[in-house]
């Protein structure tokens, strides 16, 4: 659309839209499907009513990045969504309004980043991982597949769940809830037990 800049030797596979005002870097390539700089998921509730807020920010990706089939970058509300210098992204991937994705980080498909969320760089993210708004993902951080990132995580952090909890933590927490069962069983055990001698008493 308008004012789009594309730069040198970018390959735009079939079917992908890039709305007005985006700028694309050197080197990106942008599989079929993908749309570049459509609104972002902006409403103000008033009177009963959702009301579209404007949307007139832009996209910027930086060189050398590749976005997947069928994923989506909004624009800006204000200001710029931007990806930076080296980042790939996977296949179906939602990237909402104003968020900032970091050099060279890599992002699994179906992973949803809520808006104005920061994405450190060097980032790992895993397939189906949603992130809550306005959080700082920090550099180096590893986020294990589905999980559900619901505050800011500090640099060089290796994490997973829903909510997202530093993996030896997750790890533990998930050894707990396989005994459940069992603990359970022991639990009624013990109060049929205790129900027995206060009878006799």
């Amino acid at each position: 659309m308008r004012d789009v800049k594309v730069g040198n030797n970018c390959l735009l596979y079939p079917l992908v839209s890039i709305r007005e005002e985006c700028e694309i870097g050197n080197n990106v390539i942008i599989h079929n499907g993908a749309v570049i700089g459509s609104d972002g998921f902006g409403f103000a509730p008033f009177q009963g009513r959702f009301h579209k807020i404007p949307q007139i920010g832009k996209v910027i990706i930086e060189d050398d990045v590749e976005i997947g089939a069928n994923s989506t970058i909004d624009r800006a509300m204000m200001g710029k969504t931007i990806i930076k210098k080296g980042a790939k992204l996977d296949n179906l991937i939602q990237i909402a309004h104003n968020v900032e994705v970091g050099e060279s980080t890599v992002m699994a498909a179906q992973s949803g980043i809520s808006g104005s969320t920061k994405i450190g760089h060097h980032v790992m993210i895993g397939g189906q991982v949603g992130t809550v708004g306005h959080i700082k993902v920090g550099d180096h951080v590893q986020i294990g597949a589905q999980s559900g990132v619901h505050k800011s995580i500090p640099d060089n952090e290796i994490i997973f769940g829903s909510p997202a909890r530093p993996i030896m933590r997750t790890k533990r927490i998930e050894a707990v809830l396989n005994q459940l069962p069992e603990l359970s069983k022991r639990v009624r055990e013990m109060e049929n037990l205790l129900e027995k001698l206060s009878k006799k008493k």
